[in-house]
């Protein structure tokens, strides 16, 4: 876990954040131990704006894989960074069972589970519904 956490940290650094100085830095892990990272990206008209998360869930997708295990989130911060309600939305429609660490600067840990992060999350009637929205 600790190579992970270092990887957000270095990805971290090509974030674009010149209007918040906040950048975050994530690796998302398949199944299958294929690794995706992304970083925050602002913009000048903020809500153009995409966050590490999505970075890397679209970096992923786009890759032909939909099967995340877990994500590592960092930012240079002292508290932990959580993800925001948008991004939550996005991963639980791949896995509402996705794990999450996060850590802050000191490189404390915390792990939660993407459904107690996003409880009664939306979904599509055109989705299982066992599946979705539990």
């Amino acid at each position: 876990m600790v190579k992970l956490i270092d990887l957000a940290f270095n990805v971290m650094k090509n974030a674009h954040a010149p209007y918040s100085g906040f950048k975050v830095g994530a690796v998302l892990i398949c199944n299958d131990g294929r690794v995706f990272t992304g970083c925050n990206v602002e913009n000048a008209s903020y809500g153009l704006s995409i966050c590490a998360e999505r970075v890397a869930v679209f970096k992923a997708i786009s890759e032909g894989y939909k099967d995340f295990e877990f994500l590592v989130l960092v930012s240079d911060s002292n508290e932990p960074c959580f993800p925001c309600g948008a991004c939550r939305q996005v991963l639980w429609e791949f896995n509402p069972d996705l794990k999450i660490i996060l850590s802050n600067k000191r490189r404390e840990t915390e792990e939660f589970g993407l459904r107690g992060l996003l409880p009664r999350a939306f979904f599509s009637q055109k989705k299982d519904s066992a599946f979705f929205g539990s």
